[in-house]
């Protein structure tokens, strides 16, 4: 069963993902689509994104980690969390591709983090 699940690609993963995403079916937005987003501090994205009900993607893991858990310390709770690790998803002419696939399926077997929960992508 599949969960339907709305994202907010933080800004250094860019509309063309969000696009592909959405021509999937895909209810998802990226930071640099939303002028009022862009340039924003990784914790306000995390509260815009818990706002508006959409698991945050990023790349930027350290940060958006440390966050997560100092939420947690404050008993804040986030729409969730999917981060990228360059591992599995090296910067080369496959990235994009590979992140849109592995972002689909990860919506589509239902693996997207519920509220406060973080996911490591598993490229597939």
């Amino acid at each position: 069963m599949s969960r339907t699940a709305a994202l907010l690609l933080d800004e250094m993963l860019g509309a063309r993902i969000a696009v592909q995403l959405r021509d999937r079916g895909h209810d998802a937005v990226a930071v640099v689509e939303v002028v009022a987003l862009i340039s924003m501090s990784d914790e306000d994205i995390l509260a815009a994104a818990t706002e508006q009900g959409r698991c945050v993607v990023t790349a930027n893991v350290r940060d958006f980690a440390a966050l997560s858990a100092r939420w947690n310390r404050l008993d804040k709770v986030h729409a969730g969390i999917i981060h990228i690790v360059t591992a599995a998803f090296p910067q080369d002419r496959s990235y994009i591709a590979a992140l849109v696939t592995s972002l689909d399926s990860a919506i589509s077997s239902g693996q997207i983090p519920s509220e406060g929960r973080e996911l490591f992508l598993r490229r597939v």
